[in-house]
């Protein structure tokens, strides 16, 4: 297994990056590889800070500026051709031969990794728009949302598909046999919604091959009313970055209580709130997939640390060994068939 990592993607760059996918160099086989692209003085380090792991390395330097996080995707990647974020992209599709690379993962501009993706890797077959599928910690377990950033006007038949794809993510990654669809909407009334929104909630009402249980309000969501939901890229971003600013600002308020506590009785429940703020930490994730694309392409969060990219390298070697991608080629050709 071949996995890439932009070093040079993330506000936290290079130097954690590049120490989060050393690190996950304890977990590769003698036949794995660690793909790092980056700037020339940034990889001169690699295989010293390696030590006797050295040889699972191989490095390609960048040609040209990184691309930024602030940069228009589409044009960043037309003008910065060399650097590690779209040579990493490039080494991802299906025309690099014997060179590709099973995962690409960075930290870097979102916009920018989605459209080399769009670029370079494609579609797979029968599908009409990758989404990005996030795992969030709820109350009741984690949830997979799809989309989180990739689609902001989908059509009722992208709603759909993201029906299936997160269907067959959440089965392989999170064990979830038969997991519980749920379209976001202002209401779980039938009457509530768009047309576009009561359309998909037909499409995916009528597929044998997703569990649909209807509308789910936000609220619903963390109380484990499905265990995928189906939303636009917007609404599940927003959705997604507000949960996490919610639950930081409560940890922190509770870390605050805690410290002006008896030094003695602030020990007791300092483990226990630590143990806690582990189970809602999107670093233990690592990372989030863009589904649909032909390829592998894992989106870490900008402010990811070593352990950050430590996480999403493990969780990238999972994505490729439990055969996702040709799962949800399965099911869109049985889906094919089925209308045809």
């Amino acid at each position: 297994m071949r996995i890439g990592v932009d070093c040079m993607g993330g506000d936290l760059a290079p130097d954690p990056i590049l120490e989060g996918a050393l690190a996950s160099l304890e977990d590769f086989s003698e036949d794995d590889r660690l793909v790092l692209f980056g700037a020339g003085e940034v990889l001169d380090r690699a295989a010293g800070l390696a030590g006797d792991r050295a040889h699972l390395i191989e490095c390609v330097p960048s040609t040209s500026d990184e691309v930024s996080m602030e940069a228009s995707p589409v044009e960043a990647v037309r003008s910065n051709a060399g650097s590690a974020l779209v040579q990493m992209t490039r080494m991802a599709g299906p025309k690099a031969g014997d060179q590709r690379i099973d995962m690409a993962v960075s930290a870097g501009n979102t916009g920018a990794f989605v459209a080399a993706a769009q670029m370079f890797m494609r579609r797979l077959p029968g599908v009409a728009r990758p989404g990005i599928a996030a795992i969030v910690p709820t109350f009741a377990g984690p949830v997979t949302f799809i989309d989180v950033g990739a689609n902001i006007e989908p059509k009722p038949h992208h709603l759909h598909q993201y029906g299936i794809m997160g269907t067959v993510y959440t089965r392989r990654v999170l064990g979830i046999q038969t997991p519980r669809v749920g379209l976001m909407n202002v209401g779980g009334e039938e009457q509530k919604g768009t047309d576009d929104m009561k359309r998909a909630r037909d499409l995916l009402r009528e597929d044998p091959n997703v569990e649909f249980v209807g509308y789910v309000e936000g609220r619903a969501v963390f109380d484990g009313a499905c265990d995928v939901v189906i939303s636009d890229g917007v609404t599940g971003n927003v959705v997604i970055k507000l949960a996490e600013g919610l639950s930081r600002g409560i940890f922190n308020r509770i870390k605050e209580k805690i410290t002006g506590l008896d030094p003695s009785v602030a020990r007791q429940f300092g483990g226990v709130v630590k143990e806690l703020y582990a189970e809602y930490d999107y670093h233990e994730y690592g990372g989030a997939p863009l589904l649909g694309v032909n390829g592998g392409l894992l989106i870490c969060h900008g402010s990811s640390k070593a352990i950050t990219i430590r996480n999403a390298v493990g969780a990238a070697r999972r994505f490729v060994g439990l055969g996702v991608n040709e799962r949800v080629c399965e099911l869109l050709d049985q889906q094919e068939a089925s209308v045809g």
